[in-house]
């Protein structure tokens, strides 16, 4: 019984961020949630149907959209970023794309160290996403989901589909 709860402790200090922009990258970090459930954690995500459904009991905060390819939007993302971190101080940030993750990760790695997971989202076989090739080296552990994209992320763990 005593092992249980120093296990349960040791788990209630960490707190991870989800970071997913909507539709099928947050269904396939939703996929994680065996993993993800016995810590403290909180999402960052886009205002839709599928996110309240979804997330209907989980701390969420909003972010700007659209956010690839839009510089603006990047630069208010950044902004949030260091609010978001203020509060919450994540120790980990795990995200499968798109392009939100871009501004977060880089506050976690730039001012608190935060360890951060990136997972190259499925449906990308045939190219890169913009999002992993940005964020592949300078993410603690960057993960795909078909050895064909090794050729794109040589040092890429395989993950297996989250799918």
């Amino acid at each position: 019984m005593k092992s249980n709860e120093n296990f349960k402790k040791q788990y209630s200090k960490i707190k991870i961020g989800l970071i997913s922009s909507k539709g099928g990258h947050l269904f396939e970090l939703i996929q994680l949630k065996k993993l993800f459930k016995k810590y403290r954690r909180f999402w960052i995500t886009f205002p839709g149907q599928d996110t309240q459904y979804y997330l209907k009991n989980e701390t969420i905060y909003y972010a700007y959209y659209p956010e690839s390819r839009n510089i603006v939007n990047l630069i208010k993302n950044f902004v949030l970023a260091l609010e978001y971190f203020k509060k919450e101080k994540p120790k980990i940030l795990i995200s499968c794309g798109a392009g939100i993750a871009i501004a977060f990760f880089l506050v976690g790695k730039l001012f608190y160290k935060t360890k951060l997971i990136y997972i190259e989202s499925y449906d990308f076989i045939k190219y890169p996403s913009m999002t992993g090739k940005i964020l592949y080296n300078f993410t603690d552990l960057f993960l795909i989901q078909h050895n064909i994209q090794k050729k794109w992320y040589p040092k890429a763990k395989y993950w297996g589909s989250l799918l």
